[in-house]
């Protein structure tokens, strides 16, 4: 299978360990670090270990960014109904991881080697944190929400919308103006917090209001 297609799931351990390194060469050096016999050389394994799990250079990094969307967690339900305090003890973990790698040296650096590169004929790294990225990310959190309109929690016609609310609340322009070079957030537990509050506050039955606080 290629490493594209692959799941972070599917990772063994070992693998795992070498996508960190392949990550803090790319923070630490930028793209020229990211060789095969610099990554085999700092992960202490061969070349072609490296081809075989991940292929070329852009399996590689499809790995990479497949690996660092695994970090924000989504709760993976297995047809339990959704409380109004599970969903929000759910959505506070995601939007928190959300901000995390959002703010972190990696996803920070992959950003702007994309976008240094989005003028380039045939570059895929904008695409692949899109793909890999993003939407995996999206798709998760997305069927979240959804779990949480079954169990008579949340109410929405348009799921999209919906989510793309809770996605602006928790992130608003805090990107961009940490790509442009602002320092990170202090506390990303209370804004995340205070995100989801009012994500609930737009979008949650009479029960999942209940027990927010209110909004200051």
């Amino acid at each position: 299978m290629s490493a594209e297609n692959l799941e972070p799931s599917e990772f063994s351990s070992r693998q795992n360990a070498v996508l960190e390194q392949a990550l803090q060469l790319l923070v630490e050096g930028g793209e020229k670090a990211l060789t095969t016999s610099g990554l085999a050389r700092a992960a202490s394994c061969s070349k072609e270990s490296l081809y075989k799990w991940f292929g070329d250079r852009d399996g590689l990094l499809s790995a990479m960014i497949a690996y660092q969307a695994s970090k924000v967690r989504t709760v993976e339900l297995h047809g339990e109904r959704m409380t109004p305090a599970a969903l929000r003890e759910h959505l506070t973990v995601f939007a928190k991881d959300l901000l995390e790698v959002l703010a972190g040296d990696v996803s920070l650096a992959l950003n702007r080697l994309a976008i240094g590169q989005s003028h380039r004929s045939g570059s895929k790294l904008g695409r692949l944190l899109i793909e890999r990225g993003r939407r995996q990310i999206d798709r998760r959190a997305m069927a979240l929400i959804d779990a949480g309109k079954r169990g008579g929690v949340l109410r929405f016609n348009d799921g999209d919308e919906a989510y793309h609310t809770l996605y602006g609340l928790i992130v608003s322009d805090l990107h961009v103006r940490m790509l442009l070079g602002e320092p990170s957030i202090k506390d990303s537990g209370k804004k995340a917090e205070r995100a989801v509050d009012a994500f609930l506050q737009l979008y949650g039955t009479e029960k999942a209001k209940a027990d927010i606080p209110a909004l200051t």
